[in-house]
């Protein structure tokens, strides 16, 4: 029965003498509910609801959604699985990145799950702690209006409650916020509270999600369909908001999943872009993405004003960081794809305090500015572009953008001459790994290098463009490595003729892999001018090593062993050093082409000393298989598939594509022979896919009569289309398949497809 005006009036005054207290009047005249009596009281003090429909089962104080809720299925899935499980969720993500709509999404899927409710308290316009705990008391329906400290109040009223406390966007009252959770959680038993914040609470109990951005798409999507990834979902979402009509199609989708890419997925950025439909195509949104903080600067009018324009959110986070966190930010947006702890210190915090930049970095991680990833042992530091950008703005601004620069090529310079160095050492696997996650600094670098107009500058892009040699070789990335060369040897500043030598090289010996013989005889003419120039032990060995290259593949194998001779005897000076290893190598390919297999087998015995001697492994593999090439050629198959398996098991921890190719091929020559047709066939298309994924080079070591062969005789055991379905099989495999099935590790489905099959895979 609903109480009269009268009982309402005493039930006040009741809940102020005992309590310490005032109910809201309001909202016990419409939704007055059963009163509870509370054991611990006094036997007249009544517990009147406090909010809105609080003492119904999932009741709440939860806004309204107003526009759709995009993706985040595995993150809502494991918020709602920790709020199952643990009192204190916090998550944590830079901003814009969707924290706020995540912890309300999963907080209303919760919500009957608590017989008290849900409560939400917005922190984000409170800058002074001192008044936190009065939000929050405004929040949960109560009154300032007692001479007990309102900390008390609040607790007393959680206390024995079984709720939902939803505080949102804490990072600017962080501390504060931790004190008073941490009481409530000590004193509050049926108390779960879900936070977020730009950073954690850090205190005990504190179960830490952090907010990834959304998925974006490939900035080229396939032909085959238009992109569904969730980035690309919320913009033709926002985008259809503000021009009914609009809709994902195969004339923008390529633009859109560009925009969402270079937006690194940021919801707050993506709608803010989505916003600029209104005037602009998604092609016209892309190309002015260059400035994204003028572009990004329209949101709706009743959005928190931290959200209104991408600039003011980054701000937002700018603000929370001290003067040190500010300053190695800004740093640390030198960085391009990402870093390593020992390259911040010492580009970046080299001039810091004797303790370096390790707890403002760790700080940084804590206030999402930077994202650590953790990789086989390695950890590195990124920051998403948005933040990158504006991080350069502040460091342009304070006038250290140039000098830092100039750090991070000098650092990444020496990087690579000690990859070089140590290439032919147990360190190559490293520097192998290292060189790989570095490949975005490195190419950054390189372009820093070619925009500068100076001596140094054009020194160090022919000193890393040379010294990526070996790196760029066994990765195979042969039309990267003779982009990079070509464009370093036609800086206009004044070259040193050791680098430009070395790079000359290079990029003549990549041409003549790609069996570009013409561009290769013109940069060797450019070295031999060179040489003649500054006669230098290294300069003609470097020149003759050229000379026996392009001998090789114009099949002139008697003048490229004498070249090759030439080019070893002048590298024998550093018998550890990669130049002579290599010569000694191709030197064993020459004689083996040759048909003396005796000689070639001699010098791979060499290279096999050498590298085993010093723990090296990708010569070493090479090795291995081609003295297996050799006991083969001599009759000896058993012992021949057992070093070229060695060779693979070796290259295994490498990932090399170019020895595996090599390997798999030569493989295939040997089982043959051994009747394994149908194995043969998968292996030579899986040693063809490799190729065809490292840009389809001439060849490596060209012994087709040996491929031939091998094709001749398996296509004779299967007939042409269990050849061919063996074949495509392979080229589909990959390497870490392919190599599983060299080992027997994995079968392979190679049957030929019925009639039908057939018919229906044939071009129109």
């Amino acid at each position: 029965q609903r109480p009269s005006a009268a009982a309402l009036g005493e039930m006040i005054r009741q809940a102020q003498r005992h309590h310490g207290f005032a109910v809201d009047e309001m909202a016990l005249q419409t939704e007055p509910g059963p009163l509870r009596r509370e054991g611990k009281l006094p036997a007249r003090g009544w517990r009147a609801p406090a909010a809105p429909k609080v003492g119904r089962r999932g009741g709440h104080t939860l806004p309204l959604e107003l526009t759709s809720f995009v993706g985040r299925r595995a993150e809502l899935a494991a918020l709602k699985d920790l709020l199952a499980s643990t009192r204190l969720v916090t998550l944590t993500g830079i901003g814009g990145v969707g924290k706020t709509r995540l912890a309300l999404r999963a907080a209303s899927d919760v919500r009957e799950e608590f017989a008290d409710g849900v409560w939400l308290v917005e922190l984000a316009d409170v800058p002074d702690p001192s008044l936190l705990i009065a939000v929050v008391a405004t929040a949960l329906g109560l009154r300032d209006e007692s001479t007990r400290p309102l900390s008390e109040v609040v607790a007393e009223f959680l206390s024995g409650r079984e709720a939902l406390l939803v505080l949102d966007n804490c990072e600017q009252v962080v501390a504060a916020v931790a004190g008073l959770v941490e009481t409530w959680l000590r004193d509050c038993a049926g108390l779960r509270v879900l936070v977020t914040s730009r950073e954690p609470l850090d205190i005990a109990g504190e179960t830490v999600l952090r907010v990834p951005p959304l998925t974006v798409p490939d900035p080229e999507p396939s032909q085959r369909g238009l992109p569904s990834d969730d980035a690309v979902t919320l913009f033709a979402d926002r985008a259809t908001a503000v021009v009914p009509g609009f809709e994902l199609s195969e004339d923008n989708k390529a633009a859109i999943a560009s925009i969402c890419a270079r937006l690194d997925g940021l919801p707050l950025a993506i709608e803010l872009a989505a916003a600029r439909v209104r005037t602009m195509s998604p092609e016209q949104i892309l190309r002015r993405l260059d400035d994204r903080y003028a572009l990004l600067t329209r949101a709706s009018r009743t959005a928190p004003a931290r959200q209104q324009t991408l600039q003011w959110c980054i701000d937002w986070s700018y603000h929370l960081c001290d003067p040190v966190e500010q300053w190695l930010w800004a740093r640390l947006s030198v960085f391009a794809g990402g870093f390593e702890l020992d390259a911040a210190e010492e580009i970046c915090g080299a001039d810091m305090a004797p303790e370096g930049p390790l707890d403002v970095l760790s700080s940084l991680v804590d206030k999402s500015i930077l994202i650590r990833d953790e990789s086989k042992g390695v950890v590195r530091f990124r920051m998403l572009e948005t933040v990158r950008e504006y991080g350069r703005q502040k460091l342009r601004q304070v006038g250290e953008y140039a000098d830092m620069r100039k750090r991070h090529r000098d650092w990444y310079q020496q990087l690579v001459l000690d990859a070089e160095a140590g290439w032919i050492s147990d360190r190559q696997p490293y520097w192998l790994a290292r060189l790989q996650r570095e490949q975005t600094n490195l190419r950054d670098t390189l372009e820093y290098c070619l925009a500068e107009d100076s001596e140094q500058a054009a020194e160090a892009g022919l000193r890393i463009s040379a010294g990526l040699f070996m790196f760029w070789s066994f990765r195979g990335m042969y039309g990267e490595a003779r982009s990079w060369i070509e464009r370093v040897l036609d800086h206009p500043a004044r070259q040193p003729v050791p680098d430009r030598l070395k790079a000359l090289y290079a990029g003549c010996v990549f041409a003549a892999m790609q069996g570009d013989l013409q561009e290769s005889d013109a940069l060797a003419e450019q070295g031999r001018v060179l040489a003649e120039q500054a006669p230098t032990p290294m300069a003609r060995a470097l020149i003759a090593y050229c000379d026996g290259a392009l001998q090789f593949y114009w099949g002139g194998l008697a003048k490229a062993a004498a070249c090759f001779e030439r080019a070893a005897e002048g590298f024998s000076s550093d018998q550890q050093g990669y130049l002579y290893v290599s010569a000694l190598t191709v030197l064993g390919w020459v004689h083996e082409m040759s048909g003396d297999t005796k000689r070639a087998m001699e010098y791979h015995g060499q290279v096999l000393a050498i590298t085993e001697a010093c723990g090296e492994s990708l010569f070493r593999s090479s090795a291995l298989r081609d003295i297996g090439i050799g006991a083969w050629r001599q009759g000896e198959r058993p012992r021949a598939i057992e070093l070229v398996e060695n060779a693979l098991r070796l290259n295994q921890q490498m990932g090399s594509p170019v020895n595996a190719a090599m390997s798999l091929e030569a493989l295939a020559w040997m089982i043959v022979e051994g009747g394994e047709a149908e194995r043969a066939a998968v292996l030579l298309g899986a040693a063809q896919g490799l190729w065809r994924s490292v840009g389809n080079p001439a060849s490596i070591v060209p012994m087709p009569r040996y491929h031939d062969e091998c094709e001749r005789l398996a296509r004779s055991a299967l007939g042409t289309y269990g050849f061919d379905s063996a074949f495509r099989h392979g080229q589909e495999m990959g390497m870490d398949k392919a190599v599983s099935y060299a080992f027997g590790e994995q079968p392979a489905d190679t049957r030929p497809r019925d009639d039908t099959e057939r018919r229906n895979s044939r071009p129109c």
